[in-house]
């Protein structure tokens, strides 16, 4: 328990609020240091579903600008997708963990992604002022997209990123929520993996982060062992476990798109579990950080260390 110094005691203070002095005190050299530097969040897992882990969210979004920053959230939707798929009968196929997406499925998806997942994440955020904007990568040609794999139908990987609107946006104070459907230069819609989009989106912008929420506490040494969380790494050794084989499964685009985005520019990289309360404030705003962080080179020095 925090000591209570005696002119706190003296003025009838407690632990808890010498605690949130000390945090307060702490959390400043980070304001200052990224004051006016953009922030790229990709929301998912939990968080997203969870509606106190959403508010929470929520607020911390806003907190950040209020702070300076320039927060940029870009999402996906995928069991929001498949839940309703199965209300309307339709059963998913999925080729190598993708889902193929035909002409129907990638309605369905455009649909729960632009018309409901992205209108709820912006409502909740407006909760706390009118900041927040709802786009889709279709909107001023934000991501032009190309066929990822024939036999996976409208399946896209990005092409290109205009990053305009963003930052005009970012410009009049306001949080762009990006939903991850794009278009070809014909104007065909695909839907897009949503972790590779925050990092190509991330790069475009010269981003000083890109923030992953999942429902993991980042990359993990055992995936069987939560605690051989890895706290910080280089992008060189990421991309020496990717050639190994040694990562698998979802966390791939997940660490690709890390290591594109920091080899591309990005100052850092975080893999954050969403299911935590204010993790993102508690991996921007302390010494300690949570989660991992991934940089091009090593970390040298405290005061770098989110």
């Amino acid at each position: 328990m925090t000591e209570v110094p005696a002119p706190y005691e003296a003025a009838g203070a407690t632990a808890e609020h010498v605690a949130k002095a000390e945090l307060l005190t702490e959390m400043l050299p980070y304001i200052q240091r990224f004051a006016g530097q953009i922030v790229v969040i990709k929301y998912g897992g939990n968080a997203m579903i969870d509606a106190a882990l959403a508010k929470q969210f929520a607020s911390d979004v806003v907190l950040l600008r209020q702070v300076g920053m320039l927060p940029v959230v870009v999402h996906g939707g995928g069991p929001q997708i498949g839940d309703m798929m199965k209300r309307l009968g339709k059963d998913a196929v999925f080729q190598d963990g993708l889902r193929v997406t035909d002409a129907e499925t990638l309605d369905i998806a455009r649909m729960v992604l632009v018309g409901k997942v992205n209108r709820d994440i912006v409502s909740v955020l407006n909760v706390h002022g009118p900041r927040a904007v709802g786009l889709s990568g279709q909107d001023a040609g934000i991501i032009t997209a190309e066929a990822r794999d024939p036999s996976l139908g409208f399946v896209g990987n990005v092409r290109h990123v205009n990053p305009m609107i963003i930052t005009q946006l970012l410009s009049e104070g306001l949080i762009p929520v990006i939903a991850t459907i794009g278009a070809d230069t014909t104007g065909q819609a695909y839907n897009i993996n949503a972790d590779t989009v925050a990092g190509a989106i991330a790069a475009s912008l010269n981003a000083a982060k890109i923030i992953y929420l999942s429902d993991v506490p980042g990359l993990l040494r055992d995936v069987e062992d939560p605690t051989s969380l890895i706290n910080r790494i280089t992008t060189p050794d990421l991309r020496t476990k990717l050639a190994s084989g040694e990562l698998d499964g979802g966390m791939i685009p997940k660490i690709t798109a890390c290591v594109d985005a920091v080899d591309e520019g990005v100052e850092r990289a975080h893999l954050l579990d969403g299911r935590v309360p204010h993790v993102i404030l508690l991996e921007i705003f302390t010494n300690a950080g949570i989660g991992t962080m991934i940089t091009h080179d090593p970390v040298v020095d405290g005061t770098d260390a989110t």
